[in-house]
């Protein structure tokens, strides 16, 4: 097995990871205090991360006898040019990590069992319930930073993760057992909306990504307000990451950013048609907030930019009986934000019915 374990890897890296590491299939370290992070609250409207709170206490639940956790890692990108409102997160730029992940992760489940006849092997992206970033830094791929997100020294943590359930013992890496975060706060501090009350801290309440992403529905006024441009995310507590500084750009061609997505244009967003936003989302990330989350999302963006040439796009939103209420609720809030006769205009037509 321990052959086995070194063609694997060598296998994973010829498929296109930046970084491949092997655990034991064991109870997540961090278990415990998922646990308590949702039980403060923090997971704000994620109610599945609590109905399957159970299942992340062992990846046996996921795969019955599974012994090994193969733990892979993607690059999704390097420093970029963003606009200052309509921005989104890099992960989501090119195509749908999920399909890039498991594309390769499947080549290398065939390739394993084709090596070691009776072996079972499943292919899990973030949609399983497991706690992928604990068993990265099990399998040696990095800490966990005080961003909670995983930080390897040469890549970054512009990396997505996938893994590989194996019933079989697989020689294990040595686990990353220290972090080279040190004293630094700036993750911490840059955040916009104070998200995080210390490290390892995040409280999805406050995180824009939570708003903008998992969201559904209307979006409060206190946090409509505080997007700070993000249309899709927020990677302001990467961006500002020391390690990300010579961060890699990614390498497979699936993460090459999309004009759409790199460069929005914010007022084509509200005219869209929902054909045309259909054909966009498809094989993309962005399909998690679906075309009501992130035209509302853009709705707020622009409002609080006073944004006053997008007042036709937001007052035709606002206008048609057949839209999506959370969509009319957002050309609502941000025409009431923009200081032109034009916006003004569009409510006192809306409210005389």
């Amino acid at each position: 097995m321990d052959d086995l374990a070194r063609r694997l890897k060598g296998r994973a890296l010829a498929l296109g990871f930046d970084r491949v590491g092997i655990a034991p299939a064991q109870a997540p370290p961090g278990y415990p205090h998922f646990l308590a992070w949702l039980d403060a609250g923090r997971g704000a409207g994620m109610g599945y991360l609590a109905d399957h709170a159970g299942a992340r206490a062992h990846p046996g639940a996921i795969l019955e006898g599974v012994r090994s956790v193969v733990m892979a890692s993607l690059v999704y990108g390097g420093r970029s040019g963003q606009p200052a409102v309509g921005k989104v997160a890099r992960y989501a730029r090119g195509a749908d990590y999920h399909t890039a992940l498991r594309g390769r992760l499947e080549l290398l489940a065939e390739w394993l069992r084709d090596e070691a006849p009776g072996v079972s092997a499943r292919a899990v992206v973030d949609t399983a319930p497991l706690m992928e970033r604990d068993f990265a830094r099990l399998a040696g791929l990095g800490w966990i930073g005080k961003n909670t997100m995983l930080i390897d020294r040469k890549l970054g943590s512009f990396t997505v993760l996938g893994a590989l359930l194996v019933d079989a013992d697989l020689e294990p890496d040595a686990p990353h057992a220290s972090s080279h975060c040190g004293t630094c706060t700036r993750c911490l501090d840059a955040c916009p909306t104070g998200a995080f009350d210390g490290p390892y801290r995040l409280d999805a309440r406050r995180c824009i990504s939570y708003w903008t992403i998992e969201h559904q529905g209307p979006i409060p006024d206190a946090a409509a307000g505080e997007l700070h441009g993000w249309a899709f995310g927020c990677d302001v507590c990467q961006d500002v990451c020391p390690w990300n500084r010579k961060a890699p750009a990614a390498r497979i061609p699936e993460f090459a950013p999309r004009p759409e997505w790199e460069a929005p244009d914010l007022v084509e967003w509200l005219t869209r048609s929902k054909w045309r936003w259909k054909r966009l989302l498809t094989n993309s990330a962005l399909r998690r907030a679906g075309r009501s989350g992130l035209v509302r999302n853009t709705a707020l963006t622009l409002g609080v930019a006073g944004r006053v040439d997008a007042v036709p796009a937001l007052a035709a939103r606002l206008a048609d009986p057949k839209e999506d209420p959370t969509i009319r609720h957002a050309a609502a809030w941000a025409l009431g934000r923009i200081d032109a006769p034009e916006a003004r205009a569009a409510l006192d037509a809306h409210a005389r019915g």
